[in-house]
């Protein structure tokens, strides 16, 4: 890819938004960050630049549309037209929905949604005009499957689902040439297990089987090249996940109502002096990184990524492997 591609990215400081900003600045992109933290943002454009890429550092909250719009004008005034606008920020609690707060939910929901209706529309504004561009929303499971003491993030993954297919209907509609596409992520590896506010007794944690961010960030890149697909399922567990629910969500909720709270906690206590990012950032002055503290438990490949990437691959190997079998039969009959 060229080192001319202008690559913005929410949520860039950490996580799944750094691994994303890296995978970018290895293909020499232009990035733009877009982060709270000014130590994180700072750290990934470090490594933005030392994979030959060049960075942006913008101190952003995404809940703020006018902040996200003046980094929209920067971004393209000092690297130019923005080529592929990626959302991945948000925030969560984690905690029974009877102990969030209407406040916590509200500033959950304005970030973990509104953030990305923020970015959608500053990039749509750019892009349209020149009817080219491309926005990949970084979604989850969880936007099909609600699960226990995640709700706040559900609610606001289950939005942005439909507030997509909403755009994606009206761009075919007026046949526009930006794209827009969402990637649905399994459980990952990244620091929101230390950096949300939580209200569990216990150390949180994702819901094996847990991937790399690189995995995400992989994902998110070929979605970005190939944005014509409405839709990337990332990992066996997202897909089980996904076709459970349409099957038996009835039975898919009792199931959880039974694992779901232990599932989602280590079974150690949760640290006294764990960090919050709800109202601010984590990382304004440590850096975090893209990888969480599950790293001996989580997988750097996905089989399924790979399928998905080359399903039209494996169609075309199966429907020969189909005719050969077929060939062999007729032979053996005749």
């Amino acid at each position: 890819m060229s080192s001319t591609q202008v690559v913005v990215v929410t949520g860039a400081s950490g996580g799944i938004g750094r691994a994303v900003a890296r995978a970018f600045g290895a293909r020499h992109a232009r990035v733009a960050l877009l982060a709270r933290g000014e130590k994180g943002l700072h750290e990934a454009a470090e490594d933005i630049t030392g994979e030959g890429g060049t960075a942006l550092e913008l101190p952003t909250d995404v809940a703020d549309f006018d902040q996200v719009e003046a980094a929209a004008e920067r971004a393209e005034k000092e690297l130019g037209p923005i080529d592929v606008w990626v959302n991945v920020a948000f925030t969560s609690v984690f905690a029974p929905f009877s102990e969030i707060g209407p406040d916590e939910f509200r500033r959950v929901t304005e970030v973990s949604y509104l953030g990305y209706v923020h970015g959608t529309m500053a990039a749509l504004k750019r892009m349209k005009p020149r009817d080219r561009g491309t926005i990949v929303q970084v979604g989850s499971a969880l936007a099909y499957r609600g699960i226990p003491l995640q709700s706040a993030y559900c609610g606001a993954k289950h939005a942005i689902q439909g507030f997509n297919e909403s755009l994606r209907c009206e761009l075919l509609h007026e046949g526009s040439h930006v794209r827009t596409t969402m990637v649905q992520m399994p459980a990952v590896n990244t620091p929101q297990f230390s950096w949300v506010l939580s209200k569990l007794p216990d150390h949180a944690q994702p819901v094996p089987p847990i991937y790399q961010p690189e995995v995400a960030a992989r994902a998110v890149v070929h979605a970005a090249d190939h944005p014509r697909r409405r839709e990337y399922w990332v990992g066996g567990s997202t897909v089980g996940t996904l076709v459970a629910n349409a099957v038996a969500p009835g039975i898919l909720d009792r199931y959880l109502a039974k694992t779901g709270y232990k599932s989602q906690q280590t079974g150690d206590a949760k640290p006294a002096d764990q960090p919050a990012n709800l109202w601010a950032p984590a990382d304004r002055t440590r850096d975090f990184g893209a990888h969480g503290e599950f790293d001996a438990k989580a997988t750097p490949r996905s089989f399924q990524l790979w399928a998905s990437r080359h399903h039209g691959l494996l169609a075309a190997g199966g429907s020969a492997l189909a005719a050969t079998a077929l060939a062999v039969w007729r032979r053996a009959r005749s």
